[in-house]
């Protein structure tokens, strides 16, 4: 049976936190970049797509963990905000694919550049935490062995 101790709890609430107060700061600075939190993510997922996959609305909309629908009414926003364009697919006229603006790339530049900083800050902790959950499900493992 798997049971969980005071101690899990307590790695796991803290590996919360450690997110939360990164996620936190990034959604500030995309705020302060006159940015939706979401808007952001879409960007940042746009850039940091694997190159086997298409900067398709469904592909982003998996990738960020949305429905389509949701997907479609950020890629509306930042398109009218001119931080993205849509572009025919050149094999599948049918499909859209989306394309960074030099705005958006700049506005994502900037604003990765401070997470990226957060995380040199940050990240110690963090990393603190998640080995700390990691290392707390190992242990029991092994002791039941």
């Amino acid at each position: 049976m798997n049971t969980l101790t005071r101690s899990d709890y307590e790695s796991l609430a803290e590996f919360r936190y450690q997110i939360r107060k990164f996620l936190h700061f990034s959604e500030q600075v995309a705020r302060k970049a006159n940015l939706e939190p979401r808007q952001h993510q879409l960007l940042l997922a746009m850039k940091g797509l694997p190159q086997h996959l298409s900067p398709r609305i469904g592909v982003l909309a998996e990738r960020l963990q949305l429905r389509h629908h949701s997907t479609v009414e950020l890629a509306n926003r930042l398109s009218k905000g001119g931080y993205v364009r849509r572009q025919r697919d050149h094999e599948d006229r049918r499909e859209v694919l989306l394309q960074l603006t030099a705005k958006g790339e700049k506005v994502l530049r900037d604003i990765s550049l401070y997470n990226q900083q957060e995380l040199r800050t940050a990240g110690p902790e963090l990393m603190t935490a998640l080995q700390r959950v990691l290392g707390a499900r190992k242990s029991r493992r092994q002791s039941k062995t």
